[in-house]
C-alpha cells in the first residue's frame, strides 16, 4: 500500500460528505462556552466516550485522532469532544462526539469549530462526514458545502 491509499478497516454509512476551504470557514461563536484543548490520549476523553452509546462512540472514532482534542465540559466531565485524524493528501478527517444528554446546545458546533480552525491552520483539508441531520447542520453552520439537502 502507498501513502495515498487507505485500507478498509470497517464500513460505515450511509453518510454524506462535505468539504470546506479556508475562505469558506465560518468560525462559530462560543456562546459563552469554554473549549479546552487536551492531548489526544487524555483520560477524560475515554470517560466522555462512556457517556455516549457504543455505536456513537465507534462512529466518532475519537480514539483514532492524531490532533489534539477540543472539548467542552459540563460541571467537570467532558461532554463534547472533537479532533481529527490526518489522512493522505493532507486531509484532516473530523471526529465529533457529544453525550446524548448534552446535545442541542451548540457544544458540537463550538468544539467542531475549534477543530476545523486547527486543521486549517495546519494547511489541511477538513472534510465533514455526517450520518445524522444534526451533524449536517453543524457542518453547514461552519461553512461546509455538500450535495445533501438542507
Amino acid at each position: 500500500m502507498t501513502d495515498t491509499q487507505l485500507s478498509v478497516a470497517r464500513v460505515l454509512g450511509p453518510a454524506a460528505l462535505a468539504y470546506l476551504s479556508a475562505d469558506g470557514f465560518h468560525s462559530a461563536e462560543s456562546g459563552g462556552l469554554t473549549v479546552e484543548q487536551l492531548p489526544r490520549d487524555h483520560p477524560d476523553l475515554r470517560g466522555q466516550e462512556k457517556l455516549a452509546d457504543k455505536e456513537d462512540a465507534g462512529e466518532a472514532g475519537l480514539n483514532e485522532i492524531t490532533s489534539p482534542a477540543f472539548v467542552v465540559r459540563e460541571s467537570g466531565p467532558v461532554v463534547t469532544a472533537a479532533g481529527y485524524r490526518i489522512w493522505p493528501s493532507r486531509t484532516a478527517h473530523i471526529s465529533v462526539l457529544t453525550a446524548p444528554t448534552s446535545r442541542g446546545h451548540g457544544l458540537a458546533r463550538a468544539a467542531g469549530s475549534a477543530t476545523v480552525a486547527h486543521a486549517l491552520a495546519a494547511d489541511l483539508l477538513p472534510p465533514w462526514r455526517a450520518l445524522v441531520p444534526a451533524s449536517r447542520q453543524v457542518a453547514l453552520t461552519l461553512g461546509f458545502r455538500a450535495a445533501w439537502g438542507r
